[in-house]
């Protein structure tokens, strides 16, 4: 097959098509339109760049519809033009999503994030955050005092990505009905806690970040931060330089799920790579916010196991 051949392939085969044939499920509350979440079991692969690209979170492997072909089934190239050309023209389902693409006139990143208010208590996103999440007022205002935290649209948190320099690069979308993360925004790291801390608590989700500081009472010394979920370039790097400090001890408080296990390997291989401290931290439940949600639960049972108790009295001394 000549080149031209090759690429007119390339470019009538989506890798969402090889995906659903090899049984592959999209993810729709772990994705977004720019960057598509496909799981079969503990596989992961995330299509971005309209369906013509893809990588995978847990490792190095990323191309195109081609190469996707390869690391899937392992065959030699001639092989993966056969199979390419027995998808083409095939039509893959397509994410159905909950808020529609709409039109808006282009502004830049930092005017965005400057356009939202700070999170303020008894605003729906508060309420969000205090009811649905169980997040206490002390983590709440902490992280609005770093400036981290700011109210979304529809009761929604955008919780900020910044890099070593303390500059916004995107923003976590969390809220009742939505979850994703900033149109052209680049994920770095959400960053909670003590600027010069050597204790480094890295999760998946900057809900999970604050949890975790709810769970540990923000704990003196130490830097709860976030992925977003995934592992780029720009994550690994920041991971790195605050893996150089000094008597850094990097925290791996990653989901208790395969993912999780695969993140917290990289920060082992960087841990090592630094010769810095690392330990493993595990939710009791998959996250940590279903493990601060599991504590709400148990003190407001014992709350209530206590007024159910009847009253006793002191016995009458004459």
């Amino acid at each position: 097959m000549k080149q031209r051949e090759r690429e007119e392939l390339k470019g009538r085969v989506l890798c969402a098509a090889v995906l659903e044939k090899a049984g592959f499920a999209i993810d729709l509350k772990e994705s977004t339109r720019r960057a598509v979440k496909h799981r079969r079991g503990s596989d992961i692969i995330i299509v971005i760049h309209e369906g013509r690209g893809w990588f995978d979170p847990l490792s190095d492997a990323k191309g195109d519809v081609f190469s996707l072909i390869q690391h899937l089934d392992g065959v030699a190239f001639t092989d993966v033009l056969v199979r390419a050309a027995e998808l083409a023209g095939f039509q893959a389902a397509e994410p159905i999503w909950q808020s529609p693409r709409m039109q808006r006139p282009i502004v830049s990143l930092a005017e965005r994030w400057r356009a939202r208010r700070d999170l303020r208590p008894g605003s729906a996103t508060w309420r969000y955050l205090r009811q649905e999440r169980h997040l206490p007022e002390s983590v709440l205002r902490a992280g609005t005092r770093q400036h981290r935290l700011r109210e979304g649209p529809h009761g929604s948190l955008w919780a900020a990505h910044v890099d070593d320099g303390g500059i916004v690069t995107g923003w976590e979308e969390r809220g009742p009905q939505w979850r994703g993360f900033s149109t052209g925004g680049m994920k770095v790291l959400f960053r909670l806690g003590a600027p010069d801390a050597l204790r480094f608590c890295i999760t998946e989700a900057a809900i999970d970040a604050m949890s975790l500081a709810a769970l540990e009472g923000l704990r003196e010394g130490s830097l709860y931060l976030s992925t977003g979920g995934g592992w780029s370039p720009a994550t690994d790097a920041a991971v790195r330089t605050l893996a150089t400090r000094p008597g850094a001890q990097l925290v791996a408080a990653t989901d208790a799920n395969s993912q999780g296990e695969a993140f917290a390997g990289r920060l082992r291989e960087i841990a090592e790579t630094a010769d810095c401290d690392c330990i493993r931290l595990t939710p009791l439940a998959d996250d940590w916010n279903e493990a601060l949600k599991e504590k709400a639960r148990e003190e407001q049972e014992r709350r209530n196991g206590r007024r159910d108790l009847p009253h006793t009295r002191r016995p009458h001394q004459g």
